[in-house]
């Protein structure tokens, strides 16, 4: 199972990069989710984990293809309000496209506008979506049955519940405030990857 860390549009672009590089050993991929934050920050932000070292084939743009485009990162993701999969696969074919999705209608739907794979949530209750119940296990595995692109989880993730999470089928689990509104991010992601390590060991014997 993959793990995604997605920044939480919180911290100042300085304490975000300490963050970034610390983790970066210890996740597969790191999605700069930075909404409030200016294209010209975010350009920034790119700058200084380059200089830190982070990999840009881990890095993931979310929401912003122009950005991604102008500062040659290969993945994006979609939020489900954005332009389809299809649509942006049609321009830049060289992108690696994963798309937001909450039901089974719009996963069947990316699937079919050529999405590379879905983010799908949020699974559980999480303090990103206060007051909202979660979609739940069943939904995930019904929709890990009905397509056939990755499925990566997210919302409320915790560690222990990332066998659950393999159970149900995951591809990949999404961590936002479990790692990035953490006193301390590298502490947490190491939970996240030895308790996929630990699961993934399991598997193997």
């Amino acid at each position: 199972m993959e793990l995604h860390a997605i920044t939480d549009d919180r911290k100042p672009v300085e304490d975000l990069v300490r963050s970034i590089i610390a983790i970066q050993d210890e996740v597969d991929y790191i999605h700069i989710r930075e909404r409030s934050k200016s294209a010209a920050d975010i350009l920034k932000l790119l700058e200084l984990i380059s200089e830190g070292g982070v990999d840009k084939q881990k890095l993931v743009m979310n929401g912003r293809v122009d950005i991604a485009l102008f500062s040659n990162i290969h993945r994006v993701q979609l939020p489900s309000c954005s332009f389809s999969p299809k649509q942006v696969r049609a321009r830049f074919p060289h992108l690696h496209i994963g798309r937001s999705v909450h039901s089974l209608e719009e996963a069947l739907q990316a699937e079919k506008d050529d999405a590379d794979y879905v983010l799908f949530g949020h699974v559980f209750e999480t303090d990103c979506k206060q007051g909202l119940k979660g979609r739940g296990v069943s939904l995930l595995s019904e929709i890990k049955q009905r397509i056939s692109i990755p499925v990566i989880s997210i919302g409320g993730m915790t560690p222990a519940k990332l066998r659950e999470m393999k159970q149900a089928g995951s591809d990949g689990i999404a961590v936002m405030s479990g790692i990035f509104s953490s006193d301390d991010p590298l502490e947490a992601a190491r939970r996240y990857s030895r308790k996929l390590k630990e699961i993934q060991y399991e598997k193997a014997l």
